[in-house]
């Protein structure tokens, strides 16, 4: 395996080439703000790669994703911030400092005899230190959830949300509690409707709970659920198309068929597409 140290730093060279004068136009024009999309983009398209199993475009993804870091990092040092070896170092020490059962204060790796802990004491020490971290730097005043960016997708949040929370012991026992409380809110959205109307602010209020609880089933379940998610989008995807296919094939349009006939394509194009089931 080769030592990814001169790779890291040739790209952190070509980087600041870009930027600097005489270098790319178009690196040169941008900014922390402007760069916000390509960095949302190549999230995206690393975690499809992850999705698909697809280790050729996880590496390049991946390749993609680093290359974001350095440019923001670039920015930042230009402006007289903090340079990415700073955030490379920064990211170091705080793993250290937050696995004190595999290092040392002085990063040094544990001996293999030392005792080892469960993943849940992992995470009730981690927001532990996280808590003594904000206390230290002055930010008593922050919680437990204020940590979780509210720019997240919704989904996700809610997941990171109730993960920090049951973090320190909010949080149902088994899941068959959680599918309890699904029903429950599921029950409270049919109200809202039929009392106030599908459009209601009630209805929206309850839907938002019913999400909210399908996100805790999620991890209650060890799934993630924006990735679960994605997947139901491209099955859905998958089976819809095929549909258009073979309607455009026998000479109809989606558009003109019944809403019977329209089923039961779309039971065709299950059976179709099972052998794509994982």
């Amino acid at each position: 395996m080769r030592d990814p140290g001169p790779a890291f730093e040739r790209l952190v060279q070509i980087m600041r080439a870009l930027r600097a004068p005489g270098g790319c136009p178009w690196d040169r024009e941008q900014t922390l703000a402007s760069l916000r999309p390509f960095v949302l983009e190549e999230t995206y398209e690393l975690l499809e790669a992850i999705d698909h199993d697809d280790m050729a475009s996880l590496r390049e993804e991946l390749g993609d994703f680093l290359y974001e870091a350095v440019f923001l990092a670039q920015i930042a040092e230009e402006a007289g911030h903090f340079s990415i070896s700073d955030a490379v170092h920064g990211i170091a020490d705080k793993l250290v400092r937050r696995h004190p059962h595999v290092f040392t204060p002085d990063g040094t790796p544990l001996a293999d005899a030392a005792p080892r802990i469960s993943t849940g004491e992992v995470v009730r020490k981690w927001e532990d230190l996280k808590a003594d971290e904000r206390g230290a730097a002055g930010r008593p005043d922050r919680t437990i959830l204020s940590g979780v960016p509210r720019a997240l997708p919704s989904l996700l949040r809610a997941y990171e949300l109730s993960a920090r929370a049951a973090a320190v012991g909010f949080d149902w026992v088994e899941p068959a509690q959680v599918l309890d409380k699904i029903e429950e809110e599921l029950a409270e959205l049919r109200e809202a409707v039929a009392l106030h109307g599908a459009g209601s602010a009630r209805a929206e209020d309850e839907l938002g709970d019913v999400f909210f609880a399908m996100a805790n089933l999620a991890r209650k379940l060890g799934q993630e659920p924006e990735a679960a998610l994605r997947m139901a989008n491209d099955k859905f995807q998958r089976r819809f198309d095929w549909m258009e296919r073979t309607a455009r094939t026998e000479g109809l349009a989606l558009k003109d068929l019944t809403l019977d006939a329209l089923e039961a394509l779309w039971v065709r194009a299950k059976d179709a597409l099972a052998s794509d089931l994982p």
